[in-house]
């Protein structure tokens, strides 16, 4: 067999679909660096801000003095801004597998593009009406964008990268989103669009991304898996092959296809709630839920929460580029992760990722508590952060994003992916809005919980998630499968040792 190549047309593709990704990392992170600018103008525009909110509000130095003197009217709306991008994405994470399979991988992305390019506008232009409507507005309708883009993209890229190069190509979803947020945090600074005149324009970048990819995503073939599984179109499918991998025999691909296909073809239609419902996907389910619950259940959105009072605490003049320092460090392990990832393997990395950054989140908790009594122990929390950062990126970061495309065949990978991302989404903005709430109630102990949940992703990974690295979508199904006939063959010689003891006993 011919090995794999990356041809030119592959990565134009895969940068192309990645560029969705980025705008998701730009739209997550670009809310946080105005948030005073945005609040005083949604004061002004409701007729409640004064002069004494604004002085307040300029001399606050941490989260919790930032809500002094801000109208409860201005703090409502803007909790709105943050938390209805999440709500959307929640809603559409459901609609991945329709809009995927309604007319491809290729022409969905490019439909959902007029929601993010409406999204840019109504937050670039909201000072021609009300800031505060027109930014939720648009906070909306992008996160309902970002809802459908997490599903396609990691889908689309999976099923067009080579098996040597899976997981390397998908590990670019997540290079690209932690570039956005990077993106979005330099931008943001003051000097540059993070100020009274600029920020519509910052915020309305956010639509930016998808302008490119509409004018490119016309260049990228459609997925083969796509079109010869899903639409049974085997001659487009061969041509597509032939686009992304050049000259090369395609009849083993298509041969992979077709057994797929048979297997698809003999069980019905796999939805959202038949795929809850069946055994036979049931472990896949389970490992591909657990592994983004890991994601976000791991604590990183607390380290950045907590990332910019311990710089000041370290004596940082400047705590906002060393924040900056963090987005490059998790920049950094990402392109780090994309070069490991189809040698070290998946499961590994997802491993050595969770259990470092447990190892990562007791140091924290050290460093936490003992901040004003030890001078150096803000160098330890400063190097936890770093670590954690790092480790989060090696694996658990990157990888559950693509690891569902590996895990289930042709029929089922959109509802998994759509179960996925919705998990995703709804855990994201469970841990925004109770946060506050553990952190107030643990105190400086709060990542001991992140510590015990770590350990317990860390378990569950060593047990039950296989490796998938340099694995076809048949043999990946197949370990599954002999899983669940050993469980069976398991609960019957039980079944039947329990009949065995009954009936001694009754004798």
């Amino acid at each position: 067999m011919e090995p794999d190549r990356i041809t030119g047309t592959l990565i134009v593709a895969v940068f192309t679909a990645a560029l969705g990704s980025l705008q998701f990392g730009y739209s997550l992170g670009v809310i946080n660096a105005p948030q005073q600018i945005i609040q005083a103008h949604y004061g002004r525009s409701l007729g409640v801000w004064t002069e004494r909110a604004a002085v307040l509000s300029d001399n606050s130095t941490d989260e919790g003095h930032q809500e002094e003197g801000v109208h409860p009217s201005v703090l409502m709306y803007w909790s709105l801004s943050v938390a209805i991008f999440s709500i959307g994405g929640m809603l559409s994470s459901f609609l991945v597998g329709f809009v995927s399979d309604l007319k491809g991988r290729v022409k969905g992305m490019l439909m959902i593009n007029v929601l993010a390019v409406t999204a840019g506008l109504l937050m670039a232009f909201c000072k021609l009406w009300r800031p505060h409507i027109m930014v939720i507005s648009g906070r909306a309708i992008m996160g309902f964008y970002c809802g459908l883009t997490t599903g396609l993209v990691p889908m689309y890229i999976g099923e067009i990268a080579p098996k040597s190069y899976r997981g390397a190509l998908g590990t670019l979803h997540q290079v690209a989103v932690v570039t956005g947020i990077l993106l979005s945090q330099v931008i943001g600074l003051e000097f540059i669009l993070g100020n009274d005149d600029w920020w519509p324009l910052l915020l309305g970048l956010s639509g930016a991304p998808a302008v490119l990819q509409s004018l490119l995503l016309p260049l990228c073939p459609e997925s083969p898996r796509y079109l010869y599984i899903t639409r049974g179109h085997v001659d487009d499918a061969r041509r597509s092959l032939s686009r992304l991998k050049g000259p090369r025999d395609p009849s083993a691909d298509l041969e992979e296809m077709k057994r797929e296909k048979e297997e698809a073809d003999r069980e019905p239609r796999v939805s959202i709630f038949s795929l809850i419902r069946s055994s036979v996907y049931r472990q896949q389910l389970v490992v591909a839920l657990m592994m983004h619950l890991s994601q976000q259940l791991s604590g990183i959105n607390a380290i950045f929460y907590y990332s910019t009072a311990i710089f000041q605490g370290a004596g940082v003049g400047q705590p906002v580029y060393a924040t900056i320092g963090v987005g490059v460090i998790n920049a950094f392990f990402t392109l780090v992760s994309v070069t490991l990832v189809d040698k070290a393997g998946r499961r590994t990395l997802i491993l050595v990722g969770l259990g470092g950054m447990c190892c990562c989140a007791v140091a924290m908790t050290v460093g936490l508590k003992f901040l004003h009594d030890y001078s150096w122990m803000s160098y330890v929390s400063m190097s936890s952060i770093f670590l954690f950062v790092s480790f989060f990126e090696i694996g658990p970061g990157p990888i559950p994003w693509f690891i569902v495309a590996e895990l289930f065949g042709q029929g089922p990978r959109p509802a998994a992916i759509a179960l996925a991302g919705c998990c995703n989404w709804t855990s994201n903005f469970i841990i925004g809005m109770t946060f506050p709430y553990i952190q107030q109630w643990l105190g400086t102990y709060v990542f001991v919980l992140f510590a015990v949940l770590l350990l317990g992703f860390t378990v569950f990974t060593y047990l039950r998630v296989p490796e998938t690295k340099g694995k076809s979508f048949e043999e990946i199904a197949a370990i599954f499968q002999n899983r669940r006939k050993k469980r069976r063959k398991k609960s019957l010689v039980n079944g039947a040792e329990l009949e065995h003891l009954k009936a001694s006993t009754d004798a």
